[in-house]
């Protein structure tokens, strides 16, 4: 007999995925073979259906606990309600040109990003929680308001699958601008590279939505070569964005420029942490179920 619980997480490998032609496929299939794992992982006990109990807390009314659920697990939950559960819920995909970066192989960043975003598509629709997308390079492209419908499932995984890098990037007035749009408090996720000189600023705009009482994650995604900058004696870089092009000997310079990206990850990092909000940094190598508990510790911790 077939370990199909193998066989799926087979699918939280980006290279596979990238194989796949159908965006919700792909999305189906980074969840399954995501929660085929989680009984084996150091996460086991996490629940995906977050629609029907949470945990009773001082204060709730007792003929709301589910006394089935507590004859099964010796703990107190209780009932929720749909208008208690559902969540709106925004993903924001910089499509920016430095997204397009696929250095390490097959899969560029904003592919990577668009991936992981169709399957939490996939997983907060199937806890009724509404989705929207938001879209940007140097200027928001497309905004799709926050639904829990199945039937809107299609379109949203239809604009990730025609999301193509493309321009420059000004993530900070771009955030800036979407706080602004977003008027109902939600979780928002953000998908970038987060590569901006106006660095300070991508903070502010982040701390715009806390402002505004939104939840805050933010997924920074980068090649592996731009992690390890292992490049060979002789290079020509070229600026995605600028076109502008430098030639050098990539050894002489790598010391330095993994001094300063850790610098700027860092400081990233920090100026989250700082505004309570998430931050988790993923390579393109990395399979998504890391992206994922990363979702679902953050969901737990606002009532899920």
């Amino acid at each position: 007999m077939r370990d199909s619980g193998k066989i799926y997480r087979k699918y939280l490998d980006p290279r596979v995925i990238s194989r796949i032609s159908r965006m919700d496929l792909r999305a189906r299939l980074v969840v399954e073979g995501f929660m085929s794992g989680l009984h084996k992982s150091p996460y086991h006990g996490f629940s995906v259906e977050f629609a029907e109990h949470r945990q009773y807390l001082p204060g709730d009314d007792i003929k709301h606990i589910d006394w089935k659920v507590y004859g099964k697990t010796d703990r107190y939950y209780v009932k929720q309600f749909e208008e208690e559960t559902n969540l709106k819920t925004y993903l924001l995909i910089d499509r920016s040109a430095s997204m397009g970066y696929a250095g390490s192989g097959e899969i560029s960043k904003l592919q990577y990003s668009t991936y992981l975003a169709a399957a939490l598509s996939w997983l907060l629709m199937r806890q009724r929680d509404a989705v929207g997308l938001v879209t940007f390079d140097e200027k928001i492209r497309k905004i799709m308001p926050a639904r829990s419908v199945l039937t809107y499932l299609p379109e949203l995984l239809t604009e990730l699958e025609r999301s193509q890098p493309a321009s420059t990037t000004n993530i900070a007035a771009t955030l800036h601008e979407i706080a602004d749009r977003i008027k109902r408090r939600a979780l928002i996720i953000l998908f970038s590279d987060l590569f901006d000189e106006n660095r300070d600023g991508i903070i502010q705009g982040l701390k715009h939505f806390r402002h505004r009482n939104h939840e805050v994650i933010v997924f920074q995604v980068l090649d592996p070569l731009e992690v390890s900058f292992a490049f060979g004696d002789d290079a020509i870089f070229q600026d995605m964005e600028t076109a502008e092009k430098m030639t050098t000997q990539p050894v002489h310079i790598q010391q330095e420029y993994r001094k300063l990206l850790h610098a700027f990850l860092e400081n990233m990092k920090k100026g989250c942490l700082e505004n309570d909000i998430d931050y988790q940094l993923l390579q393109t190598n990395m399979p998504f179920d890391l992206a994922l508990v990363h979702y679902l510790q953050k969901r737990k911790r606002l009532g899920g």
